[in-house]
């Protein structure tokens, strides 16, 4: 799966610390997840999604691998 979680987070001028502060994880977590490194759970997903006001379809995209 991949994301343009650092894509929406460059949009808003938001780090990964203030992502992570927002959704209740770590920032850690958060660079995990950027470098598809981590598939987020459902509610994170969702968590992560509501703070960019988008869609999970519109963050989160399956390869062909998936």
């Amino acid at each position: 799966m991949i994301n343009h979680i650092k894509i929406e987070r460059s949009k808003k001028d938001m780090t990964q610390q203030e992502l992570a502060d927002k959704v209740g994880v770590s920032r850690q977590t958060i660079n995990a997840i950027e470098k598809n490194k981590f598939n987020p759970s459902t509610l994170l997903a969702l968590k992560i999604a509501n703070v960019f006001s988008a869609s999970v379809n519109d963050l989160f995209f399956l390869e062909q691998d998936d």
